[in-house]
Order: structure tokens, then C-alpha cells, then sequence
């Protein structure tokens, strides 16, 4: 298998994070326009996020979430790239985090089915956590 391939999905959840950033800013500055904000009426620490309504607060706090277990995914996928381990099952489950990802965030960004939203976010954690837990054991095993 090509080392490379375990970059796929990692730039897929790169461009996710794009994506739900701009569709942050872009509910942010609706809000802002229809309410006729001025900036200094924003300039108090998390003055926007109290006045926020879920539609504009729930994709910021998607897109503070895509910086937390996805950080643990890119250093495992440079991990494996440099040591040369990238084989198959890390792809797909790779592919399968990433998935998982991309419904989860569908979900938080818009109509917000909680229960949903958490089953997304545990099997695309758990595919993270497989590989972890994989590339350890191979680790300490050798």
C-alpha cells in the first residue's frame, strides 16, 4: 500500500474544517447584519456567544470541537506515515473517523439531534481511538 494514502483523509477532514468555518462566519455575519451589531458591542469576551442563538453558537462549537480528537488523528496519521506502518485497515479506519466526522458535523451545524450528534461523535472517536491503541501495541510489541 502506498504510505501516501493515509493522507486522503486526513486533507478531507482538513477541508471539513474549512467548510464549517466558513459556514461559522458566514450564520456570524447574518447575525451581526440583522441585528444591526455594531463591533464594539461584541468587543466583551463571549459577548456574541451569549447573544448567539443555536444556529449561529452550535457551528462555532463544532468547529472548537473539530480541535480536539481530530488533533490526536493527524499526529497518529504523521506517526504512521513516518514510520512506514500505513496499511490498509489504518486507511479505512482513517476513512471511517473521517465519515463519522462529516455526519457529525452535518448534524451539529444544523438541525441538531442530540442523541444523533453523540453516536456520530462516539464511532468516529472510537475509529480514532482503534488506531491508537493499534499503532501502541505495534509500537511496544517490536
Amino acid at each position: 500500500m502506498r504510505q501516501d494514502a493515509i493522507f486522503s483523509p486526513l486533507f478531507a477532514l482538513v477541508f471539513l474544517t474549512f467548510l464549517v468555518w466558513v459556514y461559522m462566519y458566514i450564520r456570524r455575519i447574518h447575525l451581526i447584519t440583522s441585528r444591526k451589531l455594531k463591533s464594539q458591542d461584541l468587543a466583551v469576551p463571549n459577548m456574541l456567544a451569549q447573544i448567539s442563538p443555536p444556529s449561529v453558537s452550535n457551528p462555532s462549537d463544532n468547529l472548537k470541537n473539530l480541535f480536539e480528537i481530530p488533533v490526536l488523528f493527524y499526529v497518529l496519521v504523521l506517526y504512521l506515515f513516518i514510520t512506514k506502518q500505513v496499511d490498509a485497515v489504518y486507511v479505512n479506519a482513517a476513512w471511517m473517523f473521517v465519515v463519522f466526522r462529516v455526519l457529525h458535523s452535518a448534524v451539529h451545524c444544523t438541525f441538531n439531534l442530540v442523541m444523533l450528534r453523540f453516536y456520530l461523535y462516539l464511532f468516529a472517536t472510537l475509529a480514532v481511538w482503534f488506531i491508537a491503541f493499534r499503532t501502541a501495541f505495534i509500537h511496544f510489541s517490536t
